[in-house]
């Protein structure tokens, strides 16, 4: 039997205030979305726990408020990488915040956790609607976003200072494990003070949750780098594009770009392990596809491939994360020695969109769930929850636990549909 993490949310205390969020209906507390939809699943469940099956707490408005949002101070931060989405769910927050929830004073910080510390330069902004009604139609962050540690005390200190009752915190692993800190320090202190997350990572590696915001527009924005690739590769002999889009453990963007554009004849992604030599490796496979079609593209996710770069120095950025060395160009000059070395005539194109994928403003779907993952933390952190995750599973909007991240990443699972049908699409072998 699946052991899931504890799934129960936190509360701040008895909710007594009414919602002043009229013809709408309200989410009754004991309202639980199923986790896993599998009939089989449920029944071994049943049979193995009793009625102990895995369910989430459903989001929505509550009827009972914990804060008075006539004396609520709101604060919002985004941190770590940009990401599509990020001012679709900042001016979200702020216009849920002030048409429906009356709240009077937003507190916009900036470049991440450290603009919320006591004489942070720049200082905090408040919000107003001039200020934010035109900015989802722009990408990157108003606010700006920044990685690198930050003390927990030092933050608390900035919420108490500036009053801040709800802190609404825009990132990913990080970030999430920040805002753990963050509501820690909080909790020692016996403050009334939310802490509610909006999932941003551009990877959609958060488990627990079908998809972060801004993915759906970071693959579609993939689709035109491979769409030119493969204008490349067919324009020329023996024509090969390579495109490198983001994943560093996880190749949900590669996989579903693929998907959606059906030109791609090799995708790499991190999940799954490859080789380039060999009679089955990918530079066999590649000459030999040479040889039948004339051109070839191959997609990579960032952080696939990484066992070849074992033994090599590796860096940190601020947050700790590892810094990836390039498998774009890795593969580009093992390709051209390899066909070097056999004399044959290869004409390599190496395209690197992750930076214009990131800071895109994002597409109408990605627009739509920016703005209900905004509503639902606010009704969350309203109804006086904190320590939580916005998410979105089973076509429904859930609360989460922060503690979910030590689950680890969601990645690829090769024996699911979605990876059944990159092979299907791409054709390609097992490259072993």
């Amino acid at each position: 039997m699946t052991v899931h993490p504890n799934l129960s949310i936190k509360r701040l205390g008895q909710a007594e205030h009414p919602s002043p969020i009229s013809n709408i209906r309200f989410i009754r507390d004991e309202e639980k979305i199923v986790y896993d939809v599998h009939c089989d699943a449920l029944m071994k469940q049943v049979a193995e726990g009793g009625n102990r099956v895995c369910a989430l707490e459903a989001a929505g408005p509550r009827e009972k408020l914990y804060f008075n949002p006539s004396e609520v101070t709101a604060g919002i931060v985004s941190c770590g990488g940009l990401c599509p989405g990020i001012n679709n769910v900042i001016r979200s927050l702020y216009m849920q915040l002030h048409f429906q929830y009356r709240v009077k004073r937003v507190l916009g910080f900036r470049f991440g956790y450290r603009g919320i510390y006591r004489g942070a330069k720049p200082a905090p902004q408040e919000l107003t609607e001039e200020m934010v009604e035109d900015i989802h139609n722009h990408g990157g962050s108003i606010l700006g976003s920044s990685r690198g540690s930050s003390e927990a005390t030092q933050i608390v200190d900035g919420l108490e200072h500036h009053g801040v009752n709800m802190l609404f915190t825009i990132g990913g692993d990080g970030t999430i494990r920040g805002s753990i800190a963050v509501e820690e320090e909080i909790s020692k202190r016996e403050l009334d003070i939310a802490v509610v997350n909006i999932p941003k990572t551009i990877d959609n590696d958060i488990p627990y949750i079908s998809k972060s915001f801004g993915f759906q527009t970071a693959f579609s924005e993939a689709v035109e780098s491979i769409r030119c690739a493969h204008n490349e590769a067919r324009g020329a002999p023996n024509g090969i594009g390579i495109v490198k889009v983001m994943g560093r453990r996880s190749g949900f963007i590669a996989a579903l770009a693929t998907l959606a554009q059906k030109d791609v004849n090799y995708v790499l992604v991190p999940e799954i392990d490859f080789d380039l030599d060999g009679p089955h490796g990918l530079l066999v496979e590649l000459e030999q596809r040479l040889a039948r079609a004339k051109h070839a593209l191959i997609l990579v996710a960032e952080g696939a491939g990484e066992k070849y770069f074992e033994g090599k120095e590796a860096q940190c950025d601020l947050s700790g994360n590892k810094l990836l060395h390039d498998i774009g160009i890795y593969l580009k000059n093992r390709i051209k020695a390899y066909f070097d070395e056999k004399q044959i005539e290869v004409n390599i194109k190496y395209i690197d969109p992750s930076y214009i994928i990131r800071s895109v403003r994002a597409i109408p779907e990605d627009v739509v769930f920016c703005g209900m993952l905004a509503e639902h933390a606010i009704h969350a952190a309203m109804s006086g929850r904190t320590r939580l995750i916005i998410g979105r599973w089973n076509a429904r909007f859930v609360h989460l636990p922060m503690d979910i991240i030590q689950a680890g990443r969601k990645q690829i699972d090769p024996n699911e549909a979605l990876w059944q049908s990159v092979l299907l699409s791409t054709g390609q072998p097992a490259l072993k």
